[in-house]
C-alpha cells in the first residue's frame, strides 16, 4: 500500500528542489506499509539524502554513461556493409561448348557434357561420360603410349589434356566434334622415364613437366611445342607439378621434400617452401591462386601462402602417404586421396608395421579440418578429382588400385 507523505513546511522546499532535479525526475519513491506513525527524524534523514544525491551522481555520471553497454551491430547490418558495392554482376565471358553447343562460361568445363579421362598404366586411355546415370565408356584411345601411360593433365576449360608415357613421350589431345584426337607431341630427346609429372595451363597452351634430375620444363603447345622455360632445382626427382589458373606460377614437389614456386613471367624461383621433409607426391594451387597445397609421404597436407611463401596451416588425419590433391571450384574445400599399404617387415632393420588407409578426405579450408571421410576401399587411391558443379549438385571422382572409378555426390556425403 502506497503512503502519502505530509511534510512540514520547513522541509518541503528542499525536498521539492531535490525531486525536481533532472537526474531524479524519473525516480519513484516506494515505502512499505507501516502501522505506526513515521517519526519526523526519518523525514529529515530522507530529505538530507535526497538533497545530497544529485551532487554525488554528478561526479560519477560520465563513468556511468561509459559503462552502459552500447547497441550491438546486427549480423544483417554487417552483411549489408560487407556487400555494399558487391552486387551480382552480369556474366559476359560466355561461349558455346564445342561438343554439345550449350552456352557456358569461358575457360570452364561444360557442366552438361563432362567426361572423365583415365589411364591405368596400360597403353590405352579411356574416356567416360558423367552426364548419364551409368557413366558409360564413350571412347578409347588405343595405343596412345606403347610402354604405358603414367600421368595425365587436363586444362581447366576441358578441351585439352596431355598424357605422359613410360617411354618418355608426351602427347597432347584436343576435343573436337564429340571426339578426342591427338594434336601434338613433345619431342625433346627425352629418354625413357625422364619426364614424370605433367600439368597443363588453364587454356591448354602451356605444358609443364618434371624430370628425374629435378629440372622443370615448360613447352608452348601452340608454338610448335617449343621449350620456353627450364627451371633448376637442387637435383632431386620431381614427383609433382601444377600450374596456377592465372598462369603466373609453377609449383613442383620433389623426392627430398622440397616444394618450389616459380614465377613464369620472370623465369625465376619465387619461393623454396619449408615444412615437408619427406617425398612430396602432390601439389595444387587454389582457384584464387592465393594458396598452395602440398602433401606426400609425411601424411600431412601443408598449406602455403603463395605471395609470402609462409606455411599457414597443416591438415593432419591421413594414416598413409597422400598421392593426390584437388581443389573445389570455389576453393572452399580440398580433396585428398591416400595410399593403402599392407604389413611390411625388414629383417635387417628389425622393423615392422601396418597401415590400411586408402581414404578420400574432404577438408574445409575455413575450418582447417576434415569434414568428410570416404573409406569404401582399402586399396590405394592414385587420383582424386572434383567434378564441375551441375545445378546444386557437387561431386568428385576417385580412381585407385581396385581398378575402378568411384563417383561421389555432395561435399559431405557419398
Amino acid at each position: 500500500m502506497a503512503l502519502r507523505l505530509v511534510l512540514s513546511p520547513t522541509l518541503a522546499p528542499p525536498l521539492q528542489r531535490a525531486i525536481a532535479n533532472p537526474l531524479l525526475r524519473t525516480s519513484s519513491l516506494y515505502m512499505q506499509h507501516a502501522s505506526t506513525p513515521i517519526p519526523i527524524s526519518l523525514f529529515n534523514a530522507l530529505a538530507l539524502r535526497l538533497i545530497a544525491l544529485p551532487s554525488f551522481l554528478s561526479d560519477i555520471w560520465e563513468s556511468i554513461l561509459r559503462a552502459v553497454p552500447k547497441k550491438k551491430t546486427s549480423h544483417r547490418k554487417k552483411r549489408q556493409r560487407f556487400l555494399a558495392g558487391k552486387a551480382l554482376k552480369d556474366v559476359t565471358n560466355l561461349n558455346r561448348c564445342s561438343a554439345c553447343g550449350t552456352v557456358k562460361r569461358s575457360h570452364l568445363l561444360c557442366p552438361y557434357c563432362v567426361q572423365v579421362v583415365s589411364a591405368s598404366g596400360s597403353s590405352s586411355i579411356k574416356i567416360y561420360s558423367t552426364t548419364e546415370p551409368d557413366f558409360p565408356l564413350v571412347q578409347t584411345l588405343d595405343g596412345a603410349h606403347k610402354l604405358g601411360c603414367h600421368h595425365l593433365g587436363a586444362s581447366q576449360d576441358g578441351r585439352h589434356f596431355a598424357s605422359a608415357g613410360f617411354a618418355g613421350d608426351v602427347k597432347v589431345w584436343h576435343f573436337d566434334q564429340g571426339q578426342w584426337g591427338m594434336t601434338g607431341e613433345i619431342v625433346d630427346g627425352n629418354k625413357a622415364g625422364e619426364i614424370w609429372a605433367i600439368a597443363l595451363s588453364a587454356d591448354g597452351q602451356y605444358l609443364a613437366a618434371t624430370s628425374i634430375d629435378g629440372r622443370i620444363n615448360v613447352w608452348d603447345n601452340l608454338g610448335g611445342s617449343m621449350k620456353i622455360r627450364e627451371f633448376e632445382t637442387k637435383g632431386s626427382f620431381g614427383m609433382a607439378i601444377d600450374l596456377s589458373v592465372d598462369g603466373r606460377f609453377t609449383a613442383s614437389g620433389h623426392e627430398n621434400g622440397g616444394v618450389y614456386i616459380f614465377n613464369n613471367d620472370t623465369g625465376r624461383l619465387l619461393h623454396s617452401l619449408p615444412g615437408l621433409i619427406k617425398p612430396v607426391r602432390a601439389v595444387a594451387f587454389s582457384p584464387g591462386c592465393k594458396l598452395l597445397a602440398a602433401a606426400g609421404d609425411a601424411k600431412v597436407i601443408g598449406l602455403y601462402d603463395v605471395a609470402s611463401g609462409e606455411q599457414v596451416a597443416n591438415l593432419t588425419g591421413h594414416g598413409a602417404w597422400i598421392f593426390s590433391l584437388s581443389w573445389s571450384d570455389t576453393g572452399e574445400y580440398l580433396l585428398s586421396g591416400s595410399v593403402a599399404y599392407d604389413i611390411y617387415h625388414s629383417p635387417k632393420l628389425m622393423a615392422s608395421g601396418s597401415a590400411f588407409d586408402g581414404k578420400a578426405k574432404v577438408w574445409s579450408i575455413d575450418q582447417r579440418a576434415c569434414v568428410a571421410t570416404h573409406t569404401e576401399t582399402d586399396k590405394t587411391l592414385w587420383s582424386v578429382k572434383w567434378l564441375p558443379k551441375i545445378g546444386r549438385s557437387v561431386g568428385f571422382a576417385t580412381a585407385g588400385a581396385n581398378r575402378s572409378i568411384s563417383f561421389y555426390r555432395e561435399a559431405t556425403g557419398g
